[in-house]
């Protein structure tokens, strides 16, 4: 594997992934320090986002990764994919839109926001929008232009920042605009404003990739990209639902206003666990045109194996990290919100089950059997929203946290065995183990001693633990010429 091509890219997604969400962490105070966790609007927040996710996994229907497959098959014309994928993507959005304007009152009653219709509205237009420009930035990885995917990326998130520090730190001093403040939830259905804002800038910016749409519409090709998408978008829909189902769930199983609240208090110490999404997602950018470019090379399963074996030795790591400097990183939340900080590891955790089989995901992308990954995918999720229907009603937003646990534990395992038998890969278990034993015994010295003792002593000594682990990693590295 050219671990150097891949550090490279990885690099350059992660840097948008990775400071984008670190400026935006730099909300997350301030929104937690601003909205009162009593109030429940915290939690507002975090419901409206998971309805956002599981839609944007229904409008997009498969089409990320279809792209990259049916773009590096030999003797197809990339850009008539590429046209499409575009085609089909804008025309489920506008009929989306269509739908949710004409029955707006209705869905937000159902949803618990006839109060505020507009929210549903606004967030309609910004899924849709989402949706379309998901196909442009798939289109830009599937090219290897990672540099405009960072420009258009930070395109959305510095505005998006600026405007929310504008309307949590200067709106409520200005007396003109105090009505709209408080109109909005003190400031909360503003969020959504500025997120349609940032949004529809990104859609005008993206207008040279926009004209590909007019490359032409091969129904031929379609019908066979349907094909190969269909299992993935289910298996997009289960996998988002595993994501952001205890979010819809919680306030629907806890109704009233308690239930907004833990909702809230759930939604802002998951912002710190996201660390592990963050290196996911940037792994998964760089990771996937890779192997599907990589497709037809006899080493490929060697490719899939170290792939695998590195993103388990640095989530690991990342997860030590999180867990010794929480004395700081906790600070990122209001005071109200930090009686969750317990549910941390068990998220973290999650997330890496949720990493490791999205790399094991790929016996059945590569051999087209993407059924597979729907009928997994829908095993844990049903696991998931089971602990949650049972347990939430009793612990609350603990339910939440071990129902994810639970769920990406329960699809990594059966991927994993599956894979064995179905696609073999040469997985490097003697490794991976041995960094599973140094990270767990690490765990167990922090979680049995570090984690009582003074902040700086728990950060020194854990800087210690993490610098040995560093060193190990390094040393495997560097065994194994990958650099």
């Amino acid at each position: 594997m050219n671990l150097k091509s891949l550090a490279k890219d990885t690099a350059l997604y992660g840097l948008v992934s990775i400071v984008g969400r670190f400026l935006n962490y730099l909300l997350v105070p301030v929104h937690t320090y601003m909205i009162p966790a009593e109030s429940g609007g915290y939690g507002v927040v975090s419901n409206l986002y998971a309805y956002t996710a599981l839609f944007l996994a229904l409008l997009t229907f498969g089409m990320e990764t279809t792209l990259f497959r049916f773009a590096n098959k030999p003797g197809t014309d990339d850009r008539m994919v590429y046209s499409n994928a575009l085609r089909m993507v804008g025309g489920v959005g506008l009929a989306f839109l269509a739908l949710v304007f004409i029955l707006l009152r209705p869905i937000s009653g159902a949803m618990g926001y006839e109060a505020h219709p507009e929210y549903i509205g606004m967030f309609a237009l910004i899924t849709a929008q989402d949706a379309f420009q998901a196909v442009m930035f798939s289109r830009l990885r599937q090219q290897r232009r990672p540099i405009r995917f960072v420009v258009l990326k930070f395109a959305f998130i510095i505005p998006s920042i600026l405007l929310n520090l504008f309307i949590f730190l200067v709106m409520p001093k200005i007396p003109a605009l105090q009505g709209i403040f408080e109109q909005f939830n003190y400031g909360v259905g503003l969020i959504f404003v500025a997120n349609l804002v940032c949004t529809t800038l990104v859609s005008l910016l993206f207008i040279p990739e926009i004209k590909g749409i007019a490359y032409g519409f091969d129904k031929g090709m379609a019908k066979e990209m349907l094909r190969y998408s269909w299992p993935l978008l289910l298996l997009g829909l289960v996998g988002v639902l595993n994501q952001v189902a205890d979010k819809i769930l919680l306030p629907k199983l806890m109704p009233g206003e308690e239930g907004m609240v833990q909702l809230g208090i759930y939604g802002a110490c998951v912002k710190i666990a996201m660390i592990m999404s963050l290196l996911t997602q940037a792994f998964r950018y760089a990771y996937e045109p890779i192997v599907f470019a990589d497709n037809k090379d006899k080493n490929n399963p060697a490719t899939l194996a170290d792939g695998t074996k590195y993103f388990i030795i640095f989530t690991l790591l990342a997860f030590l990290a999180v867990l010794i400097y929480m004395p700081l990183l906790q600070r990122f939340i209001g005071a109200g919100y930090r009686e969750g900080i317990g549910v941390i590891p068990i998220v973290m955790m999650a997330e890496i089950f949720m990493g490791v089989y999205f790399n094991l995901s790929f016996w059945y992308k590569l051999t087209d059997q993407n059924w597979w990954g729907a009928i997994i995918s829908a095993i844990g999720v049903a696991v998931m929203i089971g602990i949650n229907v049972v347990f939430v009603p009793k612990i609350g937003y603990w339910a939440c946290a071990w129902g994810g646990f639970a769920g990406y534990g329960v699809s990594m395992l059966i991927s994993w065995f599956l894979g064995q038998k179905k696609y073999p890969i040469p997985y490097d278990l003697k490794a991976i183990g041995k960094f599973v034993l140094i990270a767990g015994a690490m765990f167990a010295v922090y979680w049995f001693y570090l984690r009582t003792r003074p902040a700086w002593l728990q950060m020194t000594a854990g800087t210690l633990l993490l610098g040995v682990y560093g060193l190990a990693a390094w040393r495997e590295i560097k065994s194994s010429k990958a650099i």
